[in-house]
């Protein structure tokens, strides 16, 4: 009795600890690389409805046995390269814009909820072409609503216009986006091109303005230094020579002597002065010129590269337009031909089946008249003479008479009148059967009768030979 009671217990022990280790297993922990996604009985909405499912981002969570099953999506990033070519700007310039986008599961309750419900199942391969595809179609979008220098100049503003666009849209199937990166941007009119060589032009004419703004401020610096050392020292040699003209008044010449000299050198001072005072002008002058030529080149570079853009713009559309007109044409005569090949066809197949008939109706008909075809043929004379008579008696059937004058003397010459020779005549107008087919370069068959030469021919034998003894 005590062995069967501590069996018992130790019976219990195993079955608590089993179904101790089964309830540990059911307690599901969540990876910080994945997000847990708990459907089944999962409870209900705000509004009542039955939620599709729970997700979970780090932590642990028991799962109902039965009721409820975990599913876990991967939050690694997916690297996406996006080759967008042809891309149609707002002034309807087609750019290339190659680019790579970095995308992942979200982890935001709400677009957990939004992977949970459209990911889930999906291998990374498939997540990550429904995304190159929301991306292609949302960087299409904001480059159409963009100008060119927008583009090329200000990279940030266009970066934050295709993240909000992309990443609006990425949320509704549970991503979000985590870089996107820019590489080149290109057009095939050569217009970023141009907008680049304008931006060098300018700084170039810009530096050189600059070196000759300097050099002309250098040159009036040096003009006027040179212009206060000569009127100092003027001032100092005046001052001096007052002082000696008091301490030698009373040698007059010597004093008269003395000014004529220092008029002298005053008039040699001013000269020069002036003289440094018009190179001075005449350098800043150089300079202003060489200013001005600059901003004339820099202008007509501008002018030029704006017109020879249009330009090229007009053209391509002429040629898009002369294209697309051709197509239309050669599509049309295509399709015109093709409707007279097939009319002339069936018309070509009808001739041979009336023609393959015919043949077949004409093999039966000699076969019918024991596969002779002079037995055919008379056979279809006799079948169309009733026909070929009506023809010959409708030739003067409908001839209109309006008054026939017989003057008649009661003459008769082989038996008839003068009416009835009129009236045979008449008859003999319509031609024989036998030269209607000599006419058709055939023989009439003999079913139908011989012609008078032929008929008088073997007459005419019998009445030769007996004459030929009588001349002997």
């Amino acid at each position: 009795m005590p062995g069967a009671i501590i069996a018992f217990i130790i019976i219990l022990v195993v079955i608590l600890f089993a179904i101790f280790l089964w309830v540990c297993t059911r307690y599901r922990k969540c990876p910080p690389d994945k997000v847990m996604v708990i459907y089944g009985k999962v409870g209900r909405n705000s509004d009542g409805t039955a939620r599709s499912a729970t997700c979970m981002h780090g932590g642990a969570k028991f799962i109902v046995p039965v009721f409820q099953s975990v599913d876990f999506l991967d939050l690694t990033p997916i690297s996406i390269a996006v080759d967008l070519r042809n891309a149609l700007s707002r002034q309807n310039i087609r750019i290339d814009v190659p680019s790579s986008f970095t995308v992942g599961i979200s982890t935001e309750p709400g677009i957990m909820q939004n992977a949970a419900e459209r990911l889930r199942g999906l291998k990374m391969s498939e997540i990550q072409d429904l995304a190159k595809d929301i991306i292609f179609g949302q960087l299409r979008l904001v480059i159409a609503t963009m100008e060119i220098e927008e583009i090329n100049t200000d990279r940030d503003k266009f970066l934050e216009e295709v993240s909000r666009n992309v990443e609006t849209e990425l949320k509704k199937i549970g991503l979000r986006l985590i870089n996107v990166n820019v590489t080149d941007i290109s057009d095939e009119s050569g217009y970023i091109t141009a907008l680049g060589r304008e931006a060098a032009a300018k700084a170039i004419n810009d530096a050189k303005k600059s070196v000759a703004e300097k050099n002309r401020d250098g040159a009036i610096g040096e003009a006027n230094a040179q212009m206060d050392q000569r009127i100092k020292v003027s001032e100092a040699d005046s001052i001096a020579v007052r002082g000696e003209n008091k301490a030698q008044a009373e040698i007059s010449m010597s004093n008269a002597q003395l000014r004529e000299k220092q008029a002298e050198a005053q008039k040699i001072a001013i000269t020069a002065e002036k003289i440094q005072a018009a190179k001075a002008l005449e350098e800043a002058y150089a300079a202003e010129q060489a200013a001005e030529q600059a901003r004339k080149d820099r202008e007509k570079a501008t002018l030029e590269a704006n017109v020879i853009v249009k330009a090229e713009i007009e053209k391509r559309r002429l040629e898009l337009e002369a294209e697309a007109a051709a197509e239309q044409v050669r599509r049309r005569a295509k399709g015109e031909a093709d409707a007279i090949f097939a009319k002339m066809q069936a018309e070509a197949n009808g001739m041979r089946e009336m023609l393959t008939k015919q043949a077949e109706g004409f093999k039966d008909l000699i076969d019918a008249a024991g596969g002779t075809a002079d037995e055919a043929v008379r056979i279809m004379i006799a079948d169309t003479l009733e026909e070929l008579m009506k023809v010959q008696v409708d030739a003067i059937k409908n001839i209109k008479i309006d008054r026939v004058t017989v003057w008649d003397g009661g003459q008769s010459e082989n038996g008839k009148t003068a009416t009835a020779n009129f009236l045979s005549g008449m008859l003999k107008s319509v031609p024989p059967l036998s030269e209607v087919f000599d006419q058709a370069g055939m023989q009439l068959p003999e079913l139908l009768g011989k012609r008078k030469d032929e008929a008088a021919a073997p007459k005419a034998e019998p009445k030769a030979e007996p004459k030929a003894p009588a001349a002997e």
